[in-house]
């Protein structure tokens, strides 16, 4: 065994699930579509399909979840930490936030409904922020 043969073995096993957390991120994004657009567009209304539709969309949600969670074991310690720390400000401020966005809409201090979808907007891109950053740091 060579000396390049265990960094080739990590390389080739992260690359494996780097795809795999692709594919199952892919995947839960189309059964998301299919979950809140199928009853208008596809099966027009059927209550039963679109339950169905949203529990697998539920279930490959929990696919997706494991598949992250093999990723992230996988990665050296360096990029565990700068994940963990991008992860942990995205909650924050998905938390802090998301209830100050729902305090608006609910003493009426916005015209309008407050909407899960911006703060998924949000957190997306808090941790996307974070990855740079803590990439930047490490550099």
């Amino acid at each position: 065994m060579t000396h390049n043969e265990p960094k080739k073995s990590w390389k080739a096993n992260n690359h494996r699930h780097t795809k795999s957390l692709a594919k199952w991120t892919a995947a839960w994004v189309i059964t998301m579509a299919i979950a809140n657009f199928g009853s208008k567009l596809i099966w027009q209304e059927n209550d039963l399909l679109t339950l169905l539709a949203i529990g697998l969309n539920l279930a490959v949600g929990v696919g997706m979840i494991l598949a992250n969670k093999r990723h992230l074991a996988n990665l050296d310690e360096m990029q565990q930490r700068i994940q963990l720390n991008a992860m942990a400000g995205s909650l924050g401020v998905g938390l802090i936030v998301g209830l100050s966005y729902s305090n608006l809409d609910v003493t009426g201090l916005i015209g309008f409904n407050a909407e899960i979808s911006h703060l998924v907007i949000i957190m997306a891109l808090t941790y996307m922020v974070g990855i740079l950053l803590g990439n930047r740091k490490y550099q």
